[in-house]
Order: C-alpha cells, then sequence, then structure tokens
C-alpha cells in the first residue's frame, strides 16, 4: 500500500487487494473508511500508511473508500461507519472492537503516535 498525496482529487491510498475485507481470527485489524477530497481522509490515510510497513506482521489493514467499496467491504460499512470520514474501526485479536470513532487520531501532520498506541492495544488482547 502506499499514500499517494493529499492534493490530488483521487482516493489517497493506493494498492493491490484494496477490496478486500476479511478480518482474521486471532489477528488485529484496522479498518479505514475515507473518500476523496477530503483533506482529513489525506491526513488520516498518510498515518495510516505511516505505520503499515512497521506493523503489518501483526495487523489487517483494510481500506475502504466509501464512495466505491468493493461487495465484499459492504458488511463493514454498514455495521461501522457512520458517515463522517475518516472513520476507523479497530479490532484487536479476540475480533471485538478496540476503537471506533471518525475525525483523526491527532491534531498534527505526520504524528501517528495515538494511532500507533492504538494498534499496539489492539494486538495485546
Amino acid at each position: 500500500m502506499s499514500f499517494t498525496d493529499d492534493s490530488s482529487s483521487r482516493f489517497p491510498i493506493e494498492g493491490d487487494r484494496l477490496g478486500d475485507a476479511e478480518l482474521v481470527k486471532g489477528r488485529a485489524a484496522l479498518v479505514f473508511f475515507g473518500a476523496a477530497h477530503c483533506w482529513n481522509t489525506n491526513r488520516e490515510a498518510e498515518r495510516v500508511i505511516t505505520l503499515y510497513p512497521k506493523v503489518r506482521d501483526r495487523v489487517s489493514f483494510i481500506i475502504v473508500d466509501v464512495a466505491h467499496p468493493s461487495d465484499a467491504q459492504r458488511p463493514l460499512l454498514k455495521a461501522h461507519y457512520r458517515g463522517y470520514i475518516p472513520t476507523l474501526a479497530i479490532f484487536a485479536t479476540d475480533g471485538t472492537v478496540a476503537y471506533e470513532r471518525s475525525g483523526e487520531t491527532a491534531s498534527e501532520r505526520g504524528d501517528t503516535r495515538a494511532l500507533a498506541a492504538l494498534l499496539d492495544n489492539a494486538t495485546r488482547n
């Protein structure tokens, strides 16, 4: 996965298999809901992608473009998206929702500390 940029009109995350939506038992997961044309989505997407290489061996990443979800992502969209972007749903290793909230996880661009702590906590359950 990669972060495209924060100034284009495209969805800010690119990658292979972005249509996936599988929550794997025994593995934490981050579900990111966002949209193109949204500065908040872009800033949070940058944080997500910054952390991706550091935690991808223990956290699954599911990226949902709310304007173009895959069929597999629709149940997650219905269950966890409340109409505001960006939204994060983080699942602990036991499958419970460890965090679910709309908005950014930090007020400063590039600050990944809060998101990293949320992911660390989810992998400990």
